[in-house]
């Protein structure tokens, strides 16, 4: 049995909250200062940890390597099994060449490729976000958007701002799941609290996108098109995290909000066209009612002979195709409404097993046992084994030979060998902090900064992602921090351990990660530099929206928020 100490270094709060947080600055200054690679990054942080807390708090060596290997299981399963089984689908779409079908059906939504942009960064962006996350929608979006026309540079820094809002809910919501588990609340009430802060970030992304894919100009005569989509993207999102399954978010969100501005596009026409040949940093535009270059017809620009890119987007391909492209993220949607079926439901819950983890003996420092010891495996009614089902039902109607989807799912296995080492070594690093108390001994000096630390807290989950690439490792690293610090604190422990997962979403476009993915998609390697300094604007404004909006749900003003 081991019990947590708050102050194991000369009985001092400070000097041990110093030693407590040696593992995250290590981390932290490894991934972002030298760009260590992150897998190598998050096996340092870990055994850092691991002699902290046994030298540091005299943790006995064997609870240490316990808690290290639960968190390890845990990052594993669910974390791996989700996000290997949703790439896998995407594998397969992309092998039968249905994906590039899809590329075709949103090329062909407007003339403009400014809203072209949008739908394929925000909203498509958003489902890919949604069901396999860890750079995948910005390495997939950056090379659509090259294909519809814009420039590497701004097709990469569109990516990225848009691959925000919905990353509090991507991997089919595991941030949430995961941040549940390590703070020890209900999913359910992180989902709403998480689910009443994200959206209004979600209103704001599609105007900053039309900033950047077109300036002031592409604001001024598209800002009722980036309403519509950003808005009907944050009123779906808040629907889904409060009263719908929180696993389809993302997924509902992201495709109601494309629906409804195509349908917003039926009834309403741009002012100007963003031509086809003229990549976004220099592009002039035509009038609506003339053609882009290169259409046949003379508009405000020279005429010029179709790229290949712009040969492509107005192919179009039989409806069963496309039918066949979308059909994977149906079967998805679809699969997971019914398991949130109450009745479904219950009956699969019985196959899930809560077990003790073998030779963890835990208490706080009050005495009373830690739930941290408590490995939940659910591994019927959890959104990899729903993924799974879904991949072997788009295998069938995508009509794959077992041979080319096991070729897929190797694929997918060698392409995630390293991000399934971050992500264990970063939930064993975290576990590690957990159980011994360093966890606790950060909060409760953080907690010296009172009501204030509620400006903290969305900047904690921003600093989090911003180093680790992913909300779900910040998350874990930081998720009881928020919890301790707002029990010290007087503040409510949902709502901060919400706002860490939602500032959390404001950094991952600076992660070096992110900016490793884009650059390498488009082509862009070694300019990483002025891929951050063209995405840092955006954080400035969306960062301090997000504190105002923490501070006032921590106040009467909107503490009527918090469930």
């Amino acid at each position: 049995m081991y019990k947590q100490i708050l102050d194991p270094i000369a009985d001092s709060l400070g000097w041990s909250a110093l030693l407590a947080a040696l593992p995250l600055v290590l981390l932290f200054v490894l991934l972002g200062v030298f760009r260590v690679r992150a897998w190598a990054a998050s096996l340092l942080g870990l055994g850092a940890a691991i002699l902290v807390a046994a030298v540091g708090y005299g943790m006995p060596w064997g609870q240490v390597l316990l808690a290290g290997s639960e968190g390890a299981a845990f990052g594993l399963f669910p974390a791996m099994w989700i996000v290997a089984n949703a790439i896998w689908v995407y594998e397969m779409t992309r092998r039968s060449g249905h994906f590039d079908v899809l590329k075709r059906s949103f090329s062909s939504i407007s003339p403009d490729r400014r809203i072209q942009g949008m739908i394929i960064a925000f909203c498509f962006g958003a489902l890919l976000e949604a069901l396999a996350g860890f750079g995948a929608p910005v390495a997939i979006c950056s090379v659509m958007l090259v294909a519809l026309g814009l420039s590497p540079l701004k097709a990469a820094t569109t990516a990225l701002v848009a691959n925000t809002a919905p990353v509090a809910y991507g991997a089919v919501a595991l941030p949430i799941i995961t941040l549940a588990k390590v703070a020890d609340l209900p999913t359910r009430d992180l989902a709403q609290m998480t689910g009443r802060q994200v959206p209004i970030l979600a209103v704001v992304v599609p105007f900053l996108l039309l900033f950047l894919l077109d300036g002031r100009r592409g604001l001024r005569q598209l800002w009722p098109a980036g309403l519509v989509c950003g808005l009907s993207f944050a009123i779906v999102q808040f629907a889904m995290a409060n009263y719908g399954p929180v696993q389809l978010s993302d997924i509902a969100a992201s495709l109601v909000s494309a629906a409804a501005t195509l349908l917003f596009l039926r009834y309403w026409r741009t002012p100007e066209v963003l031509p086809v040949e003229l990549d976004g940093d220099d592009a002039g535009a035509v009038p609506a009612g003339g053609t882009t270059p290169g259409a046949g017809s003379v508009g405000t620009l020279p005429r010029t002979r179709p790229s290949a890119a712009a040969r492509v987007a107005v192919q179009r391909d039989p409806a069963v195709e496309q039918l066949k492209a979308f059909a994977p993220y149906i079967v998805v949607v679809a699969l997971f409404s019914i398991v949130a079926i109450p009745a479904v439901s219950e009956q699969l819950a019985r196959t899930t097993r809560i077990v003790q983890w073998p030779g963890l003996h835990l208490v706080n420092s009050a005495g009373k046992p830690l739930t941290l010891t408590s490995y939940k495996l659910d591994w019927l009614v959890g959104g990899g084994t729903v993924l799974l089902v879904s991949g072997l039902i788009t295998a069938a109607i995508l009509r794959l030979s077992p041979t080319v989807v096991l070729r897929c799912y190797g694929a997918v296995l060698r392409q995630v060998r390293a991000a399934g080492v971050t992500v264990m070594s970063v939930l064993a690093l975290s576990y590690v902090m957990n159980a011994s108390g360093m966890t606790v001994t950060m909060a409760a000096w953080l907690a010296g900064a009172g009501s204030a630390f509620a400006v903290l807290s969305p900047v904690l989950g921003w600093f989090g992602t911003a180093v680790t690439g992913s909300d779900t490792s910040s998350n874990s690293l930081f998720g009881a921090l928020q919890v301790q610090a707002a029990q010290r604190t007087g503040l409510d422990p949902v709502l901060l351990a919400a706002a860490n997962s939602s500032g959390g979403v404001l950094g991952k476009m600076l992660s070096p990660q992110n900016l490793a993915i884009g650059a390498s998609a488009v082509g862009l390697s070694g300019r990483e530099g002025e891929l951050f300094r063209r995405v840092l604007a955006a954080t400035a404004i969306l960062l301090p929206l997000l504190c105002v909006v923490v501070v006032l749900q921590a106040t009467s003003v909107l503490s009527w928020l918090v469930p």
